[in-house]
């Protein structure tokens, strides 16, 4: 199935910047070493795609999901075949003893790329979960961080989030704190980020959850009021990819708006992809109608959809990569636009955060606003409101 024609795109939103500087990336990439942590979910997939194709010295890949490590394996092989240098890949825990050890007897790379990372709205609807958002986009980044520059990396790279620009809910929020720790770090050694729009069809996504509906003949389900950004997994890999290679020290890149990007409801694409699947969608009043109806009409050509106004906990009305307080450039790329940062952190505050997150974590204890609390103090206009109801409510 085209993605660009689900999402109402004809062309590839890179291509021209990708084409303009392809013999000076795939120059540095094939001299260069590569170390990418998360590379086995849906952008890092896409990351370590546009690394291998140009022919790296050394690609490792690391990613707590072995079964998702071995499919990438598979989809390499079978799409690229091999490269001259050495490609590996490790399944490991980025927080773990066994990641530290392994970093210890290797962790020479010229480039670390950070695709790691908790994104789902609905994973700060707890206090555990929450705290482990804080350890996979906060701690774990600081950490790898130190490691890069004890061991001599060049460049270190890693996600940021459209969300982390004036952020609504805590997975946006600890990705602008993830910032400002990079930010420290940046002293040490250059560090660049990417904010992107959503990644059509990634692991987990509503989109994805689409293709889990038709094979298991369930309802299609999407809000009906809120719009978004898209663009493709290959377009995430190269935006990333483009970042980390001619990113200036802080640099955050993103793609413009344009008309090539535009504002879609995950509403609309369930349209179009029903009916390039050969469905008429059939709306749905309730649950209960739409879980019945399942059953019988996909035989008449027809499937129940069920299009509701979002009522949850940090959902954003609309989507922004960057604030009206940060420094752009918009004439360096055709499409990537860059937000130009200087260094800017409160090392006391970042200190004292670090602090308490660790004492709840010391005495096994701690509530979901304790953890809020300690994100407010670093981020005072943070617009939060805990609505009480979350997407695990619904269906």
């Amino acid at each position: 199935m085209n993605i660009l024609e689900l999402i109402g795109r004809d062309q590839e939103l890179f291509y021209s910047d990708i084409r303009q500087y392809s013999a000076l990336l795939s120059q540095c990439v094939k001299k260069s070493s590569f170390l990418v942590l998360g590379g086995a979910g849906s952008i890092g997939q896409a990351v370590v795609k546009e690394i291998f194709k140009r022919n790296p010295q050394k690609l490792h890949v690391v990613d707590i999901s072995e079964n998702n490590m071995v499919e990438l394996v598979r989809d390499i092989r079978s799409s690229y075949g091999y490269i001259d240098g050495e490609f590996a890949t490790f399944a490991l825990d980025i927080g773990s003893l066994e990641y530290d050890a392994f970093i210890k007897n290797d962790g020479r790379y010229d480039y670390v790329l950070n695709l790691s990372a908790l994104k789902h709205v609905r994973s700060e609807k707890d206090p555990f979960t929450l705290m482990r958002m804080c350890d996979v986009n906060i701690f774990n980044t600081d950490k790898t961080l130190t490691q890069s520059i004890e061991n001599g990396v060049k460049k270190y790279f890693c996600v940021s989030t459209d969300k982390a620009a004036n952020p609504v809910n805590m997975m946006g929020a600890s990705k602008r704190i993830m910032e400002m720790f990079v930010h420290r770090h940046s002293l040490d050694i250059d560090v660049s980020m990417a904010r992107f729009a959503n990644v059509a069809f990634s692991d987990g996504s509503l989109l994805h959850g689409f293709n889990q509906r038709i094979e298991k003949r369930q309802p299609i389900v999407a809000p009906n009021d809120i719009k978004r950004y898209f663009v493709t997994p290959q377009e995430s890999g190269e935006l990333c990819l483009m970042s980390a290679i001619f990113g200036e020290n802080r640099d955050i890149f993103f793609p413009k708006l344009s008309e090539s990007l535009h504002l879609i409801s995950f509403a609309d694409i369930a349209v179009k992809y029903l009916r390039k699947k050969g469905y008429e969608p059939y709306l749905c009043k309730s649950e209960d109608e739409a879980r019945l109806l399942a059953k019988t009409l996909p035989q008449e050509g027809k499937w129940p959809c069920l299009f509701t106004q979002s009522d949850t906990t940090g959902e954003k009305d609309f989507e922004e990569f960057f604030t009206k307080n940060e420094t752009l450039d918009m004439e360096r790329f055709e499409n990537l636009g860059v937000i130009k940062n200087r260094a800017d952190f409160d090392n006391q505050a970042l200190n004292d955060f670090t602090k308490h997150i660790e004492s709840f974590k010391q005495n096994y204890s701690w509530e979901k606003r304790d953890i809020v609390e300690e994100f407010f103090k670093l981020l005072p206009n943070f617009a939060y409101e805990d609505k009480g109801k979350y997407l695990d409510s619904k269906m």
